[in-house]
């Protein structure tokens, strides 16, 4: 993008915050505009509607950080999420609203290398050679609004999440050249925001095999532009497979260290319970944790919402979309009798194994009440529960999705 493009966006975005104190919505002034409301199929699910900077309307969980959901017809637009519905979600207050890619600096050091350096875009994007990768970014607590029983946290129905296609940089080769020793055990990560309260400055840590394996990059681009400022321009760690705590925006440092990183962020936020499941009875303390991960298998009916009125006798197409971790979708069933009998749906090309994949499948439904549920298998054979699962914080909801429909 050019740079009267790039110079426009931080003029609005400073603007917007500029009427923090003026603005009920959180600070983006004339520049947020509540659309209209909508009512999430959860309880206490009305949300309001605002065009942030960049954005479409978007469903506002909370403004101050922003906290962002896309609305749920995006996603049966097409398995590419477009820029301007693209969820954001922030733990600091203190959110960059301006940003000079030309000035701004990348710091790789930490006491497991041997030649630490600072990295500027512009050099980010032209000493190294550039990959793409199409991948989902799912934030860890998308669905937590339909836990039961409730758990604490963001009340987020399932648009938590989307699907780009990312350009940039590996990060294997940026660390190459900081010549990591034989020490190194962990990588952490931060970006230009700033904790006001709770658990501080947001750093994740990633272990030193997994940064060095090669699909970890470091983006410039999303979807053929710059990255949206409030998705983390002008650079972002995208990690693939994982859930969006690890994606880190407005990336400014990057430290390898030769010891395990214990940041609030990492210890003791953002764990699961440590057994097969990441699970536990409701009411219950898990007996160990450990840090986030990896996707669960997912697989959502997009074409039609739940409660819809459909035509008897006439064929409905129903269109969807299945991901996981990247082992890549091999096989999604659907019933149309609450999952008493199933029937194999029609994959469609699968972009990247990182991305969401589409399914299809048609029924012709008589008069009364039909029960809709998909569920996907990954190349592994993992699967999702019939059941939910449940654990305290409310991540990684993955249960097989039931959507109904009355013909008439």
């Amino acid at each position: 993008m050019d740079r009267p493009i790039q110079l426009r966006r931080r003029r609005l975005l400073a603007g917007g915050a500029g009427a923090l104190a003026a603005s009920s919505l959180g600070g983006w002034g004339a520049n947020a505009l509540a659309a209209s409301s909508i009512e999430l199929p959860m309880v206490n699910g009305k949300r309001v509607l605002v065009a942030y900077p960049e954005k479409r309307p978007l469903i506002v969980l909370t403004s101050r950080p922003p906290q962002l959901e896309t609305p749920w017809t995006v996603f049966n637009d097409g398995l590419i999420t477009p820029n301007d519905a693209f969820f954001v979600r922030y733990h600091n207050a203190g959110i960059p609203t301006s940003v000079d890619a030309d000035k701004h600096v990348i710091k790789i050091g930490g006491n497991a290398v041997g030649k630490p350096f600072e990295l500027t875009v512009a050099e980010l994007r032209s000493q190294f050679k550039p990959v793409e990768l199409i991948a989902v970014n799912q934030c860890s607590g998308n669905s937590r609004g339909h836990f039961a029983p409730r758990v604490t946290g963001g009340q987020l129905s399932n648009g938590a999440m989307g699907n780009a296609r990312w350009v940039g940089v590996p990060l294997k080769d940026v660390l190459a050249r900081a010549e990591l020793k034989n020490t190194a055990r962990q990588v952490t990560f931060n970006g230009l925001d700033t904790g006001v309260f709770g658990g501080g400055d947001f750093v994740k840590a990633l272990e030193v095999n997994h940064a060095l394996a090669g699909e970890v990059m470091i983006a410039y681009q999303m979807n053929g532009a710059d990255i949206p400022m409030l998705n983390g321009y002008p650079v972002k760690l995208v990690v693939p497979g994982y859930y969006g705590t690890y994606w880190v925006k407005h990336l400014s440092e990057i430290q390898v260290i030769d010891n395990e990183f214990d940041g609030f962020w990492m210890k003791p936020a953002y764990r699961v319970p440590d057994n097969d499941c990441a699970c536990i009875e409701p009411g219950t303390a898990p007996a160990a944790t450990r840090p986030i991960g990896r996707f669960t298998v997912r697989s959502f009916i997009t074409s039609v919402v739940d409660g819809a009125h459909v035509r008897a006798g006439q064929s409905l197409a129903v269109r969807g979309i299945a991901f996981d971790s990247g082992q890549g979708i091999r096989e999604v069933a659907y019933s149309t009798d609450g999952g008493q009998s199933w029937r194999g749906a029609k994959l469609g090309a699968e972009l990247s194994r990182y991305s969401f994949r589409e399914f299809t499948f048609g029924f012709t439904p008589g008069k009364g009440h039909h029960d809709l549920r998909v569920r996907a298998w990954n190349r592994s054979g993992e699967s999702q529960p019939m059941e939910a699962l449940w654990q305290p914080a409310g991540y990684m909801r993955n249960v097989v999705e039931s959507v109904k429909v009355t013909a008439v």
